[in-house]
């Protein structure tokens, strides 16, 4: 234990002689193990714990801050430029005060930290035995916001075009219904109806995403053909114009049963495919093969790789494609589809890759586990 020297606490008790706590005297833990800043004062307002995350956050050495007092070792203001310690009074203040809540604060120079403090005592109203003070960084929580933001911005950017379409084609049918032939009406009515399914496919996106975000992407277990699925993408291309030798579809047998959610996985498959026509070159090629599971305790998996002959994914790009609003080279579309397309996979316990195809165009590979149930097994 550590000596102080002679020093005068809050309210001007002498302070001297009183031993220090050891920086790793508190509940039995490293502070430094935290992730989070941790200060501790003891009753005298001494500080006699200052954490490596603490020390980080606010580029103060460890030796510098303990012993001292804690608006000396802290110097935290508020957005006014008040002190905050001064402000609050923790030692002096409301004896019925236990905490202080989560809230911005500047240290010198400005930078922004959360700090949240704790008022310990051994008994209601008693005085103040020591000061918990936790601090964490405000980049993430920025990052975060600034993900939101660019979220809230791609989406009013993406449905004010349909729905300005919408309504300019009703507005004009409703206004001037007579004077339109059958083909004209016909026509507009077809936009709408195109425009009312973009906003349709972009709604379901943002709600994938919550869920995703949130953890709460549900997942219906069923058995599933994937080769079948597979089949069903590629002949909804052919009716709509695309060159039936366009596909390659190449099942190796046996496959093991799969059991997914059909919905999701229909989901995962039209993305990837209708990248591969929309952006890459010619022959798309989907491999089905049985595989190693991704999941401990199982032995096998199914394996899909939707490859093209494009000019594939810049090297730089791979390790951002499955993130928010990636689009590539090509502008167009959200930039949502592979965020969400990672997301169904992995809530499936799988895994999924990005590369470069044996022709040079991209390649995706998405591994399922079998996952079959309890009752099957």
């Amino acid at each position: 234990m550590s000596v102080a020297g002679t020093s005068t606490g809050p309210g001007g008790r002498d302070t001297r002689h009183t031993p220090l706590p050891r920086q790793g005297d508190h509940a039995g833990l490293d502070p430094d193990q935290l992730p989070d800043g941790l200060v501790v004062a003891d009753e005298h307002g001494r500080v006699t714990c200052f954490n490596a995350a603490a020390a980080r956050i606010t580029a103060v050495r460890p030796a510098d801050a303990l012993g001292q007092s804690l608006e000396k070792a802290l110097p935290l203001e508020d957005l006014e430029g008040r002190r905050w310690w001064q402000l609050t009074d923790p030692y002096g203040g409301l004896a019925i005060r236990v905490r202080q809540p989560e809230r911005n604060l500047l240290l010198p120079g400005g930078r922004e930290v959360l700090v949240s403090a704790r008022y310990v005592r051994d008994e209601p109203l008693g005085p103040v035995r020591c000061v918990v003070v936790s601090l964490r960084d405000t980049e993430a929580r920025r990052r975060t916001e600034r993900s939101h933001a660019e979220l809230i911005a791609t989406v009013a950017h993406e449905l004010r075009s349909p729905l300005t379409s919408v309504k300019g084609f009703t507005a004009t049918l409703l206004a001037k219904w007579e004077r339109f032939t059958d083909d004209q009406k016909r026509l507009m009515l077809e936009t709408v109806d195109a425009d009312a399914d973009r906003v349709t496919r972009l709604i379901a996106e943002l709600l994938d995403i919550s869920r995703i975000d949130s953890g709460r992407l549900e997942v219906r277990r069923q058995p599933v053909d994937i080769g079948a699925a597979v089949s069903r993408h590629i002949q909804a291309y052919v009716a709509a114009g695309q060159s039936a030798g366009r596909f390659l579809l190449r099942i190796e047998q046996p496959l093991p049963d799969l059991w997914a959610d059909p919905d999701k996985i229909d989901q995962v498959l039209s993305n990837l495919i209708e990248n591969a026509v929309r952006h890459g070159e010619g022959t798309v090629t989907i491999d089905v093969t049985p595989s190693a599971s991704p999941r401990e305790g199982e032995e096998t998996g199914t394996s899909v790789t939707v490859s093209d002959e494009g000019p594939g994914i810049p090297e730089e790009s791979m390790n951002r494609v499955f993130t928010r609003f990636w689009r590539g080279s090509k502008r167009g579309g959200t930039g949502l589809g592979l965020y969400i397309v990672k997301g169904i996979v992995e809530a499936h316990g799988g895994t999924i890759t990005v590369g470069r195809a044996p022709v040079g165009g991209a390649e995706f590979r998405f591994t399922l586990p079998v996952a079959a149930p309890a009752y099957l097994a």
